[in-house]
């Protein structure tokens, strides 16, 4: 496995960051470092990843923002520092597990089978063989909007929103990450339209070349995600903003 820095971003994850299971992992593979990112915390997020990278033996960093700006910056600015490292390989992943860290491997594992592949996206499919719990409202939730995305992209996507990515360290994928996002939590979708934008048309006819989605062996709702129902109302309007600021052009 390739050396990999996972971002990971935190707001108010103080009572249920698996600060163990952190570690655990760290023990068992020495390619992957983290860089947590504090994203404006007003709990004791910061003291509990300060301590957990004191006890990492240096596999773990601290980037913390001064107030809360939102996922979508949180990981921007993480993905930035994170390739100024010597890491071939970037992602991030949800603070809270809810996909295990053990599938960092598997979507890593990509990037050595295909050597064109810029980024791999764990993918969120009930199949049989595989452990995937969502709560049924998101999941079709999450289906249509998936499917609005690929008519929107032109693109066969089956899962923009899984916390679990992973980026070739490369000047087209910082040149993708530069500009702050338009949207907070789509930010995923419009990763993808930026890439459409530098592509352009017929080099986006070959997007699987580029771009693939790895089903993940597991996947479960945990408690206290921070993204809220009333949310899902934000992205028609998300989606718009996109489409408008990416797509017309």
């Amino acid at each position: 496995m390739m050396s990999t820095t996972i971002v990971v971003p935190c707001f108010n994850e103080a009572s249920r960051l698996p600060v163990r299971t952190y570690l655990e992992f760290l023990d068992t593979r020495d390619e992957v470092r983290f860089l947590f990112v504090d994203d404006g915390s007003t709990d004791g997020t910061h003291d509990v990843l300060q301590e957990l990278c004191e006890d990492s033996s240096g596999r773990c960093d601290l980037l913390r923002l001064s107030e809360n700006q939102g996922k979508a910056e949180a990981v921007r600015q993480g993905i930035l520092q994170a390739l100024d490292t010597d890491s071939p390989l970037v992602g991030f992943w949800d603070a809270d597990l809810a996909i295990p860290l053990a599938a960092i491997s598997g979507l890593a594992d990509v990037f050595e089978e295909r050597p064109e592949t810029l980024m791999v996206f764990g993918s969120r499919v009930r199949m049989l063989g595989r452990h995937v719990d969502r709560d049924p409202f998101r999941h079709y939730a999450g289906r249509l909007f998936a499917t609005v995305v690929s008519l929107l992209l032109s693109a066969a996507v089956y899962d923009t929103q899984c916390g679990a990515k992973l980026f070739r360290s490369c000047p087209t994928v910082r040149d993708l990450f530069e500009e702050p996002f338009i949207t907070r939590w789509i930010f995923d979708v419009e990763i993808l339209a930026r890439l459409k934008v530098t592509l352009g048309p017929e080099a986006w006819s070959h997007l699987g070349d580029l771009v693939y989605e790895s089903p993940l062996p597991s996947w479960e709702d945990v408690s206290g995600s921070k993204v809220r129902p009333q949310d899902f109302l934000h992205a028609p309007m998300d989606l718009m903003a996109i489409y408008r600021n990416y797509l017309t052009k």
